[in-house]
C-alpha cells in the first residue's frame, strides 16, 4: 500500500469530498423527508451497495468505457436523470398520504433500497470520480497490485461517503419530525422531498 503520508492525504481528501453537499446527500435527504427515517437509512444503504459497482469498475478499468464512448456516458446519465425525476414525481403525487405510512415508505424498505441502488449505479459521474481519484493514491511499487489497492481505497471512500449520507438522514429525520405535527405539514415535507429529487434529476440531465 502507499506510504503513511499518502494515506493521510487520501483520508483528508476523501473526507472533504464526502462532506461537500452532493447528489447522494440530497437524494438521501429527499428520501428521508418523503418516506421517513427507515427509508432514508435503506436509501443510504442502497447508495453504498451501488457504489461498489463503481469501485469495481474503476479497479478493473471498466469506467474507461465512459471516456472512450461518450454517447454511452450521456445515455446512462439521461436514464438516471429520468429515473430520479420519476421518483420525485411519484412522491409529489402521493404527498397527501402520511409520510411514514405510504406504500412506498417504511412499509416497504426493500423498495427504497432497490431504487437507491439503481440511482447510484446509473450515475456515470461516480464511476468517473473513482477512476480519476483512486489512481492518485495507488503505488505501482507497493506489494499489492494496483487493482487490489484501488479496491481497498475505493471501499474506504465508499464507507466515508456513506457516513455523510447517514448524517443527512439523521438531520432530515429531525427536520421532518419538527414539521410533521399536522397532516398539512406532513404533505409539505413529502412534497419537498419529491421536489428535491425532481430538481436533482433536472440538474443531472442538463449538466454538461
Amino acid at each position: 500500500m502507499p506510504g503513511l503520508d499518502t494515506l493521510l492525504a487520501f483520508l483528508i481528501a476523501t473526507a472533504i469530498f464526502a462532506y461537500i453537499p452532493g447528489p447522494a446527500m440530497l437524494y438521501a435527504t429527499a428520501q428521508t423527508l418523503a418516506r421517513g427515517a427507515r427509508a432514508g437509512l435503506m436509501a443510504a444503504l442502497g447508495l453504498h451497495v451501488g457504489g461498489y459497482v463503481h469501485v469495481l469498475a474503476a479497479a478493473f478499468g471498466l469506467a474507461l468505457l465512459f471516456e472512450l464512448v461518450p454517447p454511452l456516458y450521456v445515455a446512462l446519465k439521461l436514464i438516471g436523470a429520468a429515473y430520479l425525476i420519476w421518483l420525485g414525481l411519484q412522491m409529489i403525487r402521493t404527498r397527501n398520504a402520511r409520510v411514514n405510512a405510504t406504500p412506498q415508505g417504511d412499509s416497504n424498505p426493500a423498495r427504497a433500497f432497490r431504487q437507491s441502488m439503481i440511482v447510484e449505479i446509473l450515475n456515470p459521474k461516480t464511476a468517473l470520480f473513482f477512476m480519476a481519484f483512486l489512481p492518485q493514491f495507488s503505488d505501482p511499487a507497493a506489494a499489492l497490485p494496483i487493482w487490489a489497492q484501488m479496491l481497498i481505497l475505493g471501499t474506504v471512500v465508499n464507507v466515508v461517503f456513506s457516513s455523510a449520507d447517514l448524517v443527512c438522514v439523521a438531520l432530515a429525520h429531525r427536520m421532518s419530525r419538527l414539521l410533521a405535527h399536522t397532516s398539512r405539514a406532513s404533505a409539505r415535507v413529502k412534497a419537498m422531498g419529491g421536489s428535491i429529487l425532481v430538481g436533482l434529476g433536472l440538474t443531472v440531465a442538463l449538466d454538461r
